[in-house]
């Protein structure tokens, strides 16, 4: 049997849930999962492989029209996945309105072959999810719409055997071993900014960037130093919090999980450092390894 590979992208709206599909299919914690939107800025690959197959899911921004150069940046990385993809994988969920005229103008031009995933139905009814299944069919006429709940692992095996049955020939783009392309310092700072979304509200985390200054390895630990980027002073007082108690709450949460995902001990020390307006400041926004 000849040996199939592609690139598969994940694409929709903010917050409809690509980032909880996309551990799901993968079967491990690549993408930061919070319950505000925009939590994912970077493209993340995540690479499943089988002896007949190789799968590399294509995790991207939600998408949004674009307020700053970081949005700019975000976006970009959206048509650079529709471009690579083999097959794509459109997320939306039963809650979105009918306000899809960024997502289809993202679309144009694109000839991979175009899966619906309806997501959250769990927490809907059948004729609900009906409707939108028969709006999305007029809507796009894609090869398949798959109604899912990617929380509850609800038919994500479906979605899973589609994309292996439309893969199309090919030797393996990555190692047989390869998990992402992403290495372990950006995993730990995704991990610090995943508990800036969950502990702060407001414009904190939107105005809230992660940068892994040190990351050294030993067999039993890893010494981890990271600052936390902000805007301005008073993002800086509340990042802190009253005798430095948020900072820890955040160290304490980051610490754990990345525990749990590198499997060592970890030390982990934080500092918060003001920088004006980073996200409109295109080399800022390169040093933090947004792609142009």
């Amino acid at each position: 049997m000849a040996h199939k590979a592609g690139f598969v992208s994940i694409i929709g709206k903010p917050n409809a849930g690509k980032s909880t599909l996309m551990n799901a299919l993968v079967g491990e914690r690549m993408s930061i999962i919070t319950p505000k939107a925009q939590t994912t800025r970077h493209r993340i690959l995540g690479i499943v492989n089988d002896e007949d197959y190789q799968i590399v899911f294509s995790d991207t921004p939600g998408i949004i029209k674009p307020h700053y150069a970081l949005h700019e940046s975000m976006m970009h990385q959206v048509d650079g996945s529709i471009v690579d993809a083999d097959l794509i994988l459109l997320v939306t969920d039963i809650y979105e309105e009918y306000d899809e005229a960024d997502v289809l103008k993202k679309l144009e031009g694109s000839e991979a072959p175009l899966a619906v995933l309806i997501n959250k139905v769990d927490q809907s009814d059948e004729e609900t999810v009906k409707n939108k299944v028969a709006y999305w069919e007029e809507k796009l006429h894609p090869k398949a719409i798959f109604a899912i709940s990617a929380l509850k692992d609800y038919n994500v095996l479906a979605v899973m055997n589609f994309v292996i049955e439309h893969l199309p020939e090919h030797p393996p783009y990555y190692e047989k071993d390869a998990l992402t392309d992403r290495n372990d310092r950006f995993f730990a700072s995704e991990m610090i900014r995943a508990q800036v979304f969950k502990q702060y509200k407001k414009e904190i985390p939107y105005s809230t960037e992660v940068i892994v200054t040190a990351f050294v390895e030993s067999e039993t630990l890893y010494r981890i130093s990271a600052e936390i980027i902000v805007e301005r002073d008073s993002q800086k007082n509340i990042i802190i919090g009253k005798g430095g108690e948020m900072l820890k709450i955040v160290g304490t949460y980051a610490r754990r999980d990345m525990e749990d995902f590198f499997q060592r001990k970890i030390f982990l020390e934080m500092f918060v450092k003001v920088i004006p307006d980073w996200r409109s400041k295109k080399n800022y926004l390169k040093q933090f390894g947004y792609e142009n």
